[in-house]
């Protein structure tokens, strides 16, 4: 069981966090045309610079969501089935772009920390059904309080324009 943090060592944690992504960035400044004997560039690259980005918003996700103790699968997951209501765990998993091995496992933690309940689903035996427990209700709700703070300090080197020319280009890609 977690040891439950003061608010002042949250928002230590928080800022700590905030620190390191933002130090990170700095390691990783754009390319200056140096290459190797290939001519490749790797800090140019997609992959790379996505990988960078990438972890960024993990580490602010795990800074702004510690109080909550779940990971961007699990939360991904509460919100999805927030929306929906209920939900099949299939098709939960193509929402929220996680592959069945995965969603079951998410779901099966956070069926066992009594956020989620499964049923079968009357229409099919075969299909299970996810809906949130009232404790998971109430747990998403606080957590989708505070959620829209991981994309604003992931994207604050950005500024407005180019959050929202990366947030677009992006839906285009994935």
């Amino acid at each position: 069981m977690a040891v439950p943090r003061t608010v002042a060592a949250s928002r230590r944690a928080r800022k700590e966090s905030a620190d390191r992504a933002r130090s990170r960035t700095r390691r990783h400044p754009p390319p200056k045309g140096v290459a190797g004997r290939s001519g490749y560039v790797l800090e140019a690259q997609v992959g790379f610079l996505l990988r960078c980005a990438h972890q960024r918003a993990t580490e602010v996700f795990y800074a702004v969501m510690a109080p909550f103790a779940v990971t961007p699968t699990q939360f991904a997951a509460l919100a999805k089935i927030d929306d929906l209501g209920s939900v099949s765990q299939n098709r939960l998993g193509r929402l929220t772009a996680m592959d069945p091995a995965t969603i079951s496992g998410v779901i099966g933690r956070l069926t066992a920390r009594g956020l989620v309940r499964q049923s079968r689903s009357r229409r099919d035996a075969r299909l299970l059904r996810l809906a949130l427990t009232p404790a998971g209700r109430t747990a998403i709700q606080r957590m989708k309080a505070v959620a829209a703070e991981v994309s604003r300090r992931t994207l604050e080197p950005l500024g407005p324009a180019r959050s929202a020319a990366l947030l677009r280009a992006l839906s285009v890609i994935g």
